[in-house]
C-alpha cells in the first residue's frame, strides 16, 4: 500500500514506517501531521486517482525532528572589478515518519 501527497507544492510517495523530508515547519518532535492532499493511492488492486485530490484518504505522520540540506556556496562575481562575494546556505527541513496510511 502506498500513496502520493502532495505538501508544499511538491509530490511525495509514501508507504508506512517510511522517513523523508519536507518543507520546514515549526513543529516539536513527536508532534503528528495529517496530510489529506492524496493525488495517488494504490492498495493491492484498488488504485483510486484524484481529480485532483482523492476523497476520503489521509496519510498520518509524526515528527521526527529538524533536518538540514548540503551546504551551498553561491558566488557573486563582477568581473574586472577586484568583487566577489561568497556566502554560505544551508535549507532547513523537517524529518517526517508515516504512521498509518487510511482510506
Amino acid at each position: 500500500m502506498y500513496a502520493i501527497i502532495e505538501d508544499g507544492g511538491k509530490q511525495y510517495k509514501v508507504e508506512a514506517g517510511k522517513k523523508f523530508a519536507i518543507e520546514y515547519r515549526d513543529l516539536e518532535a513527536g508532534a503528528t501531521i495529517d496530510f489529506d492532499k492524496v493525488v495517488f493511492f494504490k492498495d493491492g488492486e484498488t488504485i483510486k486517482v484524484g481529480a485532483p485530490y482523492v476523497a476520503g484518504v489521509k496519510v498520518a505522520a509524526t515528527v521526527q525532528g529538524k533536518a538540514f540540506g548540503p551546504k551551498v556556496y553561491p558566488m557573486q562575481f563582477r568581473r574586472r572589478k577586484k568583487s566577489k562575494r561568497r556566502i554560505g546556505h544551508r535549507q532547513s527541513y523537517l524529518e517526517v515518519q508515516i504512521t498509518a496510511i487510511n482510506n
